[in-house]
């Protein structure tokens, strides 16, 4: 890969299902891997440990999150690793910082990483005021925000996040990437934010976003 081009592989919805390994052909070159959310079903003992044995032999820079279906010790397995995405950031690169919030508001299914949208919104505000003086921002958050083309459901009900959406309309950043609503894969736009939900991963759906000559751009990748 020439020095001046970075490419990070974005995806989520895993849901213990790791065949996607084998489907993204850039994963052994990429400079890393950032995973959205919602890893495990319910976290069953061993999930996380399959989960970082399988994706780290291909490529060790993970940087993920906890979903909606995610336990606590998601996150602290991540922290033990360096891993974790939840509530902090990281520069990839010289002005090139990326946020990440996790888990989703409720759902019907009662899935245990669910917060009110008052507090994915204070989660949203409190990270990004940690992050500091930037060039270009990568937001990886798990719940897609609501009434765009990444939250609807097979009838067309739009069940995404309303303070997530307020958060892209107001800080734009320049590539957010979300997921939780499996069947809404695709891209749009807010303002000048560039949005995607690459789908399960399982499906052969990711993000690749790139960093060449200075400039973040982001590509719909898979089936």
């Amino acid at each position: 890969m020439p020095e001046n081009i970075m490419n990070w592989i974005a995806l989520g919805d895993i849901h213990q299902s790791l065949n996607f390994v084998s489907l993204i052909p850039e994963i052994h070159d990429a400079t890393g891997i950032i995973v959205t959310g919602d890893i495990t079903n319910h976290s069953p003992l061993g999930a996380m440990e399959k989960f970082w044995e399988t994706i780290s032999d291909k490529n060790p820079n993970i940087l993920a999150q906890a979903g909606n279906m995610d336990r606590n010790n998601v996150t602290e397995f991540l922290k033990n690793k360096n891993a974790n995405l939840h509530l902090e950031f990281r520069e990839l690169a010289e002005g090139i910082k990326i946020m990440g919030v996790g888990f989703s508001i409720p759902t019907p299914f009662g899935t245990p990483g669910e917060v009110s949208e008052k507090q994915l919104g204070q989660w949203l505000e409190e990270t990004y005021k940690k992050i500091g003086d930037y060039n270009q921002l990568i937001l990886a958050v798990h719940d897609s925000p609501y009434n765009t083309k990444l939250d609807m459901l097979s009838n067309g009900q739009h069940v995404g996040s309303h303070s997530v959406r307020a958060f892209i309309e107001k800080v734009q950043p320049d590539i957010v990437v979300s997921g939780h609503i499996h069947e809404s894969k695709g891209e749009d736009v807010i303002g000048k934010s560039r949005i995607f939900n690459p789908g399960m991963a399982s499906g052969g759906g990711y993000v690749l976003i790139t960093l060449k000559d200075g400039k973040l751009e982001a590509t719909l990748k898979g089936k």
